[in-house]
């Protein structure tokens, strides 16, 4: 038999959403649950997901696929002129993690993706394109764009260019603190290791690492 806990979660997750009255219902699920990732389960009780009511959401065009999952303080800010940010099914944010949009830029996170804690997507210019069932470690950047540093001019004042898109297909693994640059693919099954920063295409099934990230070898 269920415990009273269990009730109670799953009477309020029941009615969690994005509305007020849905953010309401998750606070009081949240409530009763375990700590960080102890609230995972919650995400499965509601086919709109668990959004942490921690999380701080300002982007008006916000996609949720079935059964997702943001943790406390996470941020999805869209800066004014952004696109939008999708989060396919299943796919999990985890705390510290901060989603930024403008100048048309967007993010799409594919079904079954991890984004461990404290990862930043800044995505201007272009877009960032996660594919399905990648797993990034905590502390990982992703720049689709690049910032002007001509002499004679203050930074601030400098333009961003970009060379395109960041894509990261599916089954990618991303290790700690691995940065991406703008116009990089990542191809499907590949691994990138612990703080690499990624400034050319990786291929399908590789493994690559340094700075700048270099193969060093194959999952074959």
């Amino acid at each position: 038999m269920a415990s009273f806990r269990d009730r109670w979660i799953a009477f309020w997750m029941g009615r969690a959403g994005l509305s007020a009255g849905g953010r309401l219902a998750t606070r009081l699920a949240t409530w009763a649950a375990p700590p960080y990732k102890g609230k995972r389960h919650l995400a499965r009780l509601n086919r709109r997901g668990y959004v942490s009511p921690k999380a701080q959401i300002a982007c008006a065009d916000l996609r949720l696929g079935e059964f997702c999952y943001v943790d406390d303080a996470v941020v999805i800010f869209d800066s004014g002129d952004g696109g939008h940010v999708s989060l396919g099914d299943a796919a999990h944010l985890y705390r510290g993690t901060i989603i930024e949009l403008g100048a048309g830029g967007c993010v799409e996170i594919g079904a079954h993706s991890r984004i461990q804690p404290n990862c930043q997507f800044t995505a201007f210019l272009n877009s960032i394109r996660i594919g399905e069932g990648v797993q990034v470690a905590p502390a990982c950047a992703f720049y689709p764009y690049e910032h002007g540093f001509a002499a004679g001019q203050p930074i601030t004042q400098q333009p961003l260019h970009s060379r395109g898109d960041i894509v990261i297909e599916a089954d990618a693994w991303l290790g700690y603190g691995v940065i991406v640059l703008d116009g990089v693919t990542i191809g499907k099954g590949a691994i990138v290791g612990a703080g690499a920063v990624v400034t050319r295409d990786v291929p399908p099934g590789a493994i690559v690492a340094g700075v700048p990230a270099r193969q060093i070898g194959r999952r074959e």
